[in-house]
């Protein structure tokens, strides 16, 4: 009898140990990811170790002997790098790993980081800004790939939180060194440039977009559109033709608002395709729709970029 107990009591204490070990494993299998933003993901840190993975991308692809890619977003973890492709291409240069569908590129930053990796190229992508965070990930867009005006709507203070960021990151940041950024008419507050016009010879001022696309600058027949076999809406917004036509010259962000862009919007036809117009508020005929909410969150529309803190909460 007493052996009978013993046994009984070692059941009943494996079963409870059983038990507790499943319980632990469900509620970390059930909790959430963490969205808290963390130093190595969204500080200068972080700008860094994307500016060389992606000048050692630009390294990959010459030694290669093959083009960029065309990438219109990138993510970045502090562990990994990320890159989500127009075009589908499966053929990535090592380090680098493709997708089964050649959609998104992935390669650890360790290996980015090599130190006896090759990293003299150009930035390739000049244009290409974080919009916010996402579940850890730190997420940039290039703007260039657009292929009409982006425009920004939401909540005001919020819209120009985000403005603020993007365009202190391109003009302060280590990705953005090639890019020029003017603001126009009203869009040039005190709040958007204080600082920042001490700080880059590239930030510059206008009372009218004619006067910024043609001052002082070479002139472009405008946007020329590549014939597209991509059937996704995310495809046929952005321009094709990749990043190689930035090459030699130093791409543009003009931001201003949308009533003056309505007034002026004839004067695109001098806008570069390395350009991108950034329109505050609704505006006719635009390619993207970023919409910025008071809860911090941001809808990049069509780019399916879910975003829940955007870039100028981060500041």
């Amino acid at each position: 009898m007493n052996l009978l107990v013993v046994l009984a009591v070692v059941l009943v204490l494996a079963l409870i140990a059983a038990i507790s070990v499943l319980v632990r494993t469900e509620l970390k299998a059930k909790r959430p990811v963490s969205d808290a933003p963390r130093a190595e993901v969204t500080g200068r840190e972080a700008l860094d170790a994307i500016d060389l993975g992606l000048r050692r991308l630009a390294a990959d692809c010459r030694r290669s002997g093959r083009s960029l890619p065309d990438v219109y977003a990138l993510g970045y973890t502090g562990a990994e790098l990320s890159l989500r492709l127009t075009d589908p291409d499966a053929h990535a240069p090592a380090p680098w790993t493709s997708d089964e569908e050649g959609e998104e590129w992935r390669a650890q930053t360790t290996e980015l980081s090599d130190a006896g990796a090759d990293v003299s190229a150009t930035q390739p992508y000049p244009l290409a800004v974080t919009v916010g965070i996402h579940k850890g990930e730190r997420v940039l867009v290039d703007l260039s790939r657009a292929s009409a005006p982006i425009s920004v709507t939401g909540d005001g203070e919020a819209v120009r939180q985000l403005v603020r960021a993007l365009v202190t990151e391109l003009i302060t940041g280590p990705v953005g060194r090639r890019a020029e950024v003017t603001l126009v008419g009203s869009a040039a507050t005190a709040e958007m440039t204080v600082g920042l016009g001490l700080m880059s010879a590239r930030l510059h001022t206008v009372a009218t977009l004619d006067e910024g696309l043609t001052g002082g600058v070479d002139q472009a027949s405008g946007r020329e559109r590549t014939g597209s076999t991509a059937v996704t809406q995310v495809f046929r917004l952005i321009e094709g033709g990749g990043p190689v036509g930035v090459q030699g010259r130093a791409p543009r962000l003009f931001v201003l608002h949308a009533a003056q862009f309505v007034e002026e919007r004839a004067a695109m036809t001098n806008l570069h395709t390395a350009d991108a117009l950034l329109v505050l508020g609704e505006a006719p005929d635009f390619a993207w729709r970023f919409h910025v909410s008071a809860d911090g969150s941001l809808d990049t529309g069509p780019l399916g970029l879910w975003i829940s803190t955007h870039a100028g909460k981060l500041a």
